[in-house]
């Protein structure tokens, strides 16, 4: 098996069932040593991975908001979060297949972020269909792969504001996501998200271990460069509260999370 092209496969497959297991078998693959690395591939644009025909890819503005203590409200936020980890198993397989001459270790990690945003999909699927909706039944937006798009020319920049901005901001969520699941006493949902949790905190450090390696690399100070290209690619605002032990575990230095909430109380 080689390690490109069957990430393009997998990032090309549309139906999101098959997707996972193609992730998933990727990462076993890889942890058997029946993966290798051909440098010479060609790396192809990706403008769009492979989805379903559904969900309705809409403006972030126009996704529906409802009321978890209603039924449909309840379906609508799993489907929220189902679409998050569905875009993520995209995001990682493309940080294993567009960017090269890395270390191996580089293309491990991201394929372990892979499958394990393809368990988290399957899990919330699962947990969605038990309340009789299924996955494509709610619009959705598309800022996930957009951040993709954006980054796609350098590594440095595709670690600085995808797992340490879009998924660190996943952390930062998640205790008031919980606590309205944990409102309507839904206990398999507040079990799902202790793993992504569990999961993503270690994603957030794999983003962080790379940005750091590329930003040595480079000979670069992290923390101003992460402050400029938070500028210069207009990422999402960072807002309060901050998840704090989520992000120190998932790699960010003190100083940066002095710096996070220093931008908090302004």
């Amino acid at each position: 098996m080689e390690l490109f092209a069957a990430c393009l496969e997998a990032l090309n497959e549309a139906d999101p069932a098959r997707k996972c297991a193609l992730a998933q078998s990727l990462y076993a693959a890889w942890g058997e040593g029946r993966v290798e690395i051909d440098e010479a591939a060609p790396v192809r644009p990706i403008a769009e991975p492979g989805r379903p025909d559904k969900p309705m890819l809409v403006l972030p503005l126009e996704v529906p908001r409802r009321k978890i203590t209603s039924a449909i409200g309840r379906a609508a936020l799993l489907h929220a979060i189902s679409h998050i980890e569905f875009n993520a198993i995209n995001l990682a397989l493309d940080a294993a297949y567009r960017f090269r001459n890395l270390p191996r270790e580089f293309y491990g990690d991201w394929l372990r972020v892979a499958s394990e945003e393809a368990l988290h999909f399957s899990l919330l699927a699962e947990h969605l269909q038990s309340l009789g909706q299924v996955y494509g039944d709610f619009p959705a937006h598309n800022g996930l792969w957009e951040m993709a798009v954006k980054t796609a020319h350098d590594a440095l920049v595709r670690m600085a504001l995808v797992p340490r901005v879009l998924e660190a901001r996943g952390l930062d969520a998640t205790p008031a996501i919980v606590g309205k699941f944990r409102s309507v006493k839904d206990a398999r949902a507040v079990e799902i998200l202790a793993i992504i949790e569990r999961d993503e905190i270690g994603h957030v450090a794999i983003g962080s271990r790379w940005y750091l390696y590329l930003c040595r690399q480079r000979g670069l100070e992290p923390l101003a460069t992460f402050r400029n290209l938070l500028k210069e690619y207009d990422a999402p605002p960072l807002k309060p509260p901050f998840n704090i032990a989520g992000r120190k575990a998932g790699g960010f230095s003190e100083e940066e999370l002095a710096w996070l909430e220093s931008q908090g109380m302004r």
